[in-house]
């Protein structure tokens, strides 16, 4: 749980740093959209929209209303102030055991898209213990973030470890330091240092089943 206090820190510095107008990985996302929403995602009612379908349009006015206001750099400094000082006393998000499950991906994803965001950037050196849990929270999710996917799913890592995220009569295997593998599996495609392997047949049906 010790990492997602410092991994906030560093997101709220790599959007700091970035300004309100730069662009992100996530799609129609500048800076002040993100931010906005990891504000509202730890600080509204309405946060139940990012899960609940009926919910989502209400969401998406209020990031963009917050987006808008922080066009200015005050309002964008103000905004991401708010995110760097943790979720509001009501929210789940409090619960550091919840803390942990919601935000250890979604903080280390987030900070990516913003530092890959422009056109010239360079994968961070993980310390080695964080690197190790972001591994243990890939393989537990892995089968849901590959779901769909009609060959099998082989995560290597240069180390030699390895986990079948699914079995089929025909595979793929994606070697990746554990970083480069969330990315990838977290649908960042195009921004992953990753490499390939498997038969032609299987590599197409791979890719034609992410796109």
């Amino acid at each position: 749980m010790r990492y997602v206090p410092p991994s906030r820190e560093v997101l709220a510095e790599v959007l700091q740093a970035a300004g309100p107008d730069e662009q992100t990985l996530c799609a129609g996302w500048k800076t002040r959209h993100l931010a906005a929403h990891l504000v509202l995602r730890e600080h509204s009612p309405w946060a139940a929209g990012l899960a609940i379908a009926p919910l989502q349009a209400p969401m998406e006015r209020r990031m963009d209303r917050l987006a808008r206001r922080a066009e200015d750099p005050g309002h964008y400094a103000e905004l991401v102030d708010r995110f760097r000082r943790g979720p509001a006393a009501f929210s789940p998000m409090a619960l550091p055991a919840l803390e942990h499950a919601a935000n250890l991906i979604e903080f280390f994803v987030h900070t990516e898209d913003v530092r890959r965001g422009v056109d010239r950037w360079a994968p961070r050196v993980l310390d080695a213990e964080y690197s190790e849990v972001l591994w243990e929270a890939l393989i537990r999710r892995a089968a849901l973030y590959y779901r769909g996917v009609d060959v099998g799913v082989i995560l290597r890592r240069p180390d030699g470890q390895r986990h079948v995220v699914r079995k089929a009569a025909t595979s793929v295997a994606i070697t990746g330091v554990p970083g480069e593998l969330m990315m990838h599996a977290n649908g960042r495609r195009d921004h992953a240092l990753v490499t390939f392997e498997g038969s032609d047949d299987a590599l197409a049906l791979f890719t034609s089943s992410l796109a």
